[in-house]
């Protein structure tokens, strides 16, 4: 097998996408009973949901439930560099034979009928999830949760929601309040929920959803607290505290995301040493990550060259408060975006801790929105802003003005892909 065989595959299905999108759930359970549902054959379900910080939150559980010797198939979207990235069986990223084969598999199942690329390709994941023996599987939610396509089984041992704030307001609602009706309708009858630090409306919300449901929920500021004290992180709740290392995920915000998984870890009886394996050793690209090898560090020399995919308003918050904190070198943004998204809102809270900003279009991604607007977003919000044609080209012209520069380079996860891959 090669890796031409499940991209072919994979473009293959981009065709049975639906003209029209709409959140439903109907064609995924129809392609999982023609799959004999594997839904109902996977190992315990952990459940995540959120605006910000679910992958992270998934990476530190993981994390922690592989210290403590457990084996985790872990699903997660959209990938960065290659779709492999999606799908972890029991540690290991999918090998090309085997995802070629799970994905042919749905692809004639599935028999020609409309149904959208994340769907089908959700499909293959809990095939391979039901046939390979682990002892959790973690659930990341592509879009929304009550109509998404991760939501599906029964096997759901605990569901987890991160902070939830205004993001694919076309698609899930105008208000917090509509935001986080959806991304509760994880939550299951009788099992229990750890919920992430909330504005007032969503958790109001949430705790409906979870009272109608009779789910005891383990929520920030009610059971259990996360805070920094002279410089670590400190977590409490009934089952005492843990003095634990700052997260290594850069940010205030990872150690919010890093409570709501010890909340997931002690749930599971996981013990101290463990959960702060969940804190120091997680991996996750493309947040605020320190870019150290490749083509684009060697043209950046001296300068500090980072990656981060964030890309709601939210986000920009957390990486405004992260840049606050490291004004040694002046910071300067290449930045890309796609045109659904808040881009002022985005770049709002950046515009104080930045020099200036160098807008490019995201390459191949037809939703991308031009240099041009982007650059124009960034000078509507008082930042200086320069068009590029490439993510190369932009690094360059910084460069030639600031040598000693903190390039972040910014705006989409699908641009962070794009860098990835051009950066090997």
């Amino acid at each position: 097998m090669t890796q031409q065989t499940s991209d072919v595959i994979l473009e293959r299905m981009m065709a049975l996408h639906p003209k029209v999108m709409d959140l439903t759930l109907d064609r995924m359970f129809r392609l999982l009973e023609a799959l004999d549902n594997p839904q109902e054959k996977l190992p315990p379900v952990i459940h995540l949901a959120g605006t910000n910080g679910k992958g992270s939150t998934q990476a530190m559980i993981r994390a922690g439930l592989e210290a403590a010797g457990k084996s985790v198939h872990a699903y997660t979207s959209p990938h960065l560099a290659r779709f492999h990235e999606r799908i972890r069986l029991a540690g290991d990223l999918i090998d090309e034979e085997a995802l070629t084969a799970f994905l042919d598999e749905c692809y004639v199942a599935n028999d020609d009928k409309m149904i959208t690329y994340f769907e089908i390709t959700t499909a293959a994941a809990l095939l391979a999830f039901a046939r390979t023996p682990a002892d959790f599987t973690l659930l990341e939610v592509g879009l929304g949760g009550r109509l998404d396509a991760t939501n599906v089984t029964d096997k759901v041992a605990l569901s987890v929601i991160t902070p939830v704030s205004l993001d694919h307001q076309q698609y899930l609602g105008e208000t917090l309040a509509e935001i986080a009706g959806e991304k509760a309708g994880i939550i299951k009858r009788g099992v229990p929920c750890v919920v992430g630090p909330q504005d007032e409306a969503g958790l109001e919300v949430i705790e409906a959803t979870a009272a109608r449901k009779g789910a005891p929920l383990l929520a920030y500021g009610q059971q259990w607290h996360v805070g920094i004290e002279a410089g670590r992180m400190v977590y409490q709740d009934e089952r005492g505290l843990l003095d634990l290392p700052m997260p290594n995920l850069l940010g205030a915000h990872q150690v919010q995301n890093a409570g709501a998984a010890l909340a997931a870890l002690r749930h599971f009886d996981v013990d101290a040493e463990a959960c702060e394996a969940a804190v120091t050793q997680a991996y996750w690209p493309a947040r605020m990550q320190r870019l150290k090898t490749g083509p684009l560090v060697e043209i950046a020399g001296t300068a500090e060259l980072w990656l981060d995919g964030g890309h709601n308003a939210a986000a920009g918050h957390a990486l405004a408060a992260v840049l606050a904190q490291g004004a040694a070198r002046a910071t300067h943004l290449i930045c890309g975006m796609l045109n659904t998204k808040d881009v002022t809102g985005y770049m709002r809270p950046l515009a104080p801790h930045v020099q200036s900003l160098h807008a490019v279009s995201i390459p191949g991604e037809a939703a991308t929105l031009s240099a041009k607007e982007t650059a124009a977003a960034a000078g509507a919000v008082g930042i200086e802003a320069f068009e590029a044609e490439t993510v190369e080209a932009a690094l360059r012209d910084i460069l030639a003005s600031d040598p000693q520069a903190k390039v972040l380079i910014c705006g989409s996860l699908y641009l962070a892909g794009a860098v990835l891959r051009q950066n090997g």
